[in-house]
């Protein structure tokens, strides 16, 4: 027999996290493009940032129709959250009077390059990169690198610099939590030989 999902957090409806998601107001405009492979991921963190934020969006695909559209929403500047050579600090943009659009792929960093491969419109964006973010508290996965973080907490950072001294923290309660049960459902022992090493 399957298991009932909440309609809104997908989460199983006895691990439900609606009651921690909050709904954070930002002057940021947050769009998260999310490659369909993470849709129905356990640990969905893209979705639970749309959730908690009131000026988030989430859009489900490898590519987008009306993307122009998307990334030009009247009185906003674009900007793409993902690393590289051209990348700036985020905290560069920060002085700026204009609200932003930051634009967020979610997925594996293969299947993000591949939406940005896919859109060249979504490519063409000024991109920014995290400085100084905190470790990861995604302590399921093993980070790919430095200062890699899950969708939620790259999120959660950028808007802190945008709109410092703002905090964006209670954008992460629904994320420990979630995170807290994977790892009390898979038990502490098991968690402790494949994930603690």
């Amino acid at each position: 027999m399957p298991r009932i999902q909440c309609p809104r957090c997908h989460r199983p409806e006895t691990r439900c996290l609606c009651g921690l998601i909050p709904s954070l107001p930002s002057r940021t405009r947050v769009l998260v493009l999310q490659h369909p492979s993470e849709v129905n991921h356990a640990l969905n963190t893209a979705r639970l940032a749309a959730l908690g934020l009131a000026n988030a969006q989430l859009i489900v695909g490898e590519t987008f129709e009306g993307l122009e559209t998307l990334l030009n929403p009247p009185g906003y500047r674009a900007c793409l959250l993902f690393p590289g050579e051209e990348a700036q600090v985020i905290q560069a943009y920060a002085t700026d009077d204009r609200p932003w659009l930051l634009v967020v792929p979610d997925g594996t960093w293969r299947k993000a390059r591949k939406l940005l491969h896919l859109n060249p419109v979504l490519a063409a964006l000024p991109r920014v990169t995290l400085d100084g973010a905190p470790p990861s508290r995604y302590r399921l996965r093993k980070a790919p690198g430095p200062g890699a973080l899950s969708t939620i907490e790259a999120i959660t950072q950028a808007l802190e610099v945008l709109e410092a001294p703002t905090s964006f923290q209670a954008l992460l309660k629904p994320f420990d939590a979630l995170i807290e049960g994977q790892i009390a459902a898979m038990g502490e022992a098991v968690y402790q030989r494949n994930h603690t090493q």
